[in-house]
Order: structure tokens, then C-alpha cells, then sequence
């Protein structure tokens, strides 16, 4: 593998709900990363919300790290989104050319329905379900990542965000991993 140093790792994990994306809690009272990845030494390259599901990219290589977590690199991250109600095509436009944030207008993003919903696990615990509002799914990809951003953005249009699941990062994806299963990938030449 041509450029890389030997002892780079590389592995793919399906963060499950509610586990800190570190490998610590100082209160002792979250799970976090190290109860699903016994593998010393790596990080998560970019962070997942606590209350998020799917995809973290972790490594040992700082370069690599580096590059997924910096919005100059501008790595395409996909999440399957459950919102509160049915975002018309005007919800779905605004998201796709940019919402505008307390901290600025989002870059523009792919937006698309999820029609039928995707098939993947049940969230435990499940979401709030209301029998007045239904709820609908959609996959956004960012190139940009501001703090808990998805769901700021899902707000803004009247959509707020029940479930999130971040399915790819780059050129990595879930694969059909279930909550709490990891994987080695191969690292990428610099």
C-alpha cells in the first residue's frame, strides 16, 4: 500500500443510540465507544451525536483523521432521517440549496424521500411516536459538519428530526452492519 505507514488502522463501526462517540465518560454513567471497539490506540475521525445512530470512521493515522473530520476536504456524509410530518417539495427544496442557521446559511446538500421507508433495525428505545402526526424518512448528504446541524436543518423547515442515522462517510458505508458491530476497512493512500 503505497505512501502508508505500517500499523495505520482503520475501522468501521455502526455507533448504536445513546453511546458517547469517545472511548470515556467522566460520569461513568454513558456507554461509549469502548464498550463495542477493543482496539487500542484509535479514534473517532468526526463526532456522532449521542442521540444518533450509525456510521463512525475511527483510525489510528492523524492524517486520515484529519481529512474526514475537516470541512475543507468536504467529505460527503449521508444520514436517513425520520422527521415529524411530510416535507413537501418545498421543504425538500430549502434543504437541498442551503438552510439559514443561527451560525449561516448551510452549504447546499442532495436531499431525497426514502420512499418505501428503509429497512433497518428497530431503535431501542424507540422514537416518540404521535398518532395525529406522521412521520416520514429522508436521506441528506452534507459536505459541511456544524454542531448537531441535521437536525438544525430539519427544524428550520418544519420537519423536526425523530431519528438519525448517518449511513456513510466518504467512501465508507454501514454495509449491513447492526448496532454495536465493527469492521477493519483498508486505509487509503494519502
Amino acid at each position: 500500500m503505497g505512501g502508508i505507514t505500517k500499523g495505520e488502522r482503520l475501522i468501521l463501526l455502526n455507533k448504536p443510540f445513546n453511546v458517547l462517540c469517545q472511548f470515556t465518560d467522566e460520569t461513568g454513567t454513558k456507554r461509549t465507544l469502548a464498550d463495542f471497539v477493543d482496539v487500542p490506540g484509535v479514534y473517532a475521525a468526526g463526532r456522532l451525536d449521542f442521540d444518533s445512530e450509525g456510521l463512525v470512521v475511527l483510525t489510528n493515522a492523524g492524517w486520515l483523521q484529519a481529512r474526514i473530520a475537516d470541512p475543507k476536504w468536504k467529505a460527503p456524509k449521508t444520514y436517513w432521517v425520520q422527521v415529524e410530518g411530510i416535507p413537501g417539495d418545498g421543504a425538500l427544496e430549502n434543504l437541498a440549496s442551503g438552510v439559514k442557521l443561527n451560525d449561516g446559511l448551510t452549504l447546499p446538500a442532495e436531499v431525497a424521500r426514502l420512499e418505501p421507508p428503509p429497512a433497518i433495525w428497530e431503535r431501542h428505545p424507540p422514537i416518540r411516536q404521535r398518532k395525529s402526526i406522521p412521520t416520514a424518512w429522508i436521506s441528506l448528504t452534507l459536505r459541511e459538519g456544524r454542531n448537531r446541524q441535521v437536525r438544525r436543518m430539519t427544524a428550520a423547515v418544519g420537519h423536526p428530526t425523530l431519528r438519525l442515522v448517518r449511513t456513510r462517510v466518504g467512501d465508507w458505508d454501514l454495509n449491513g452492519m447492526n448496532p454495536g458491530e465493527w469492521r477493519h476497512a483498508p486505509v487509503p493512500e494519502r
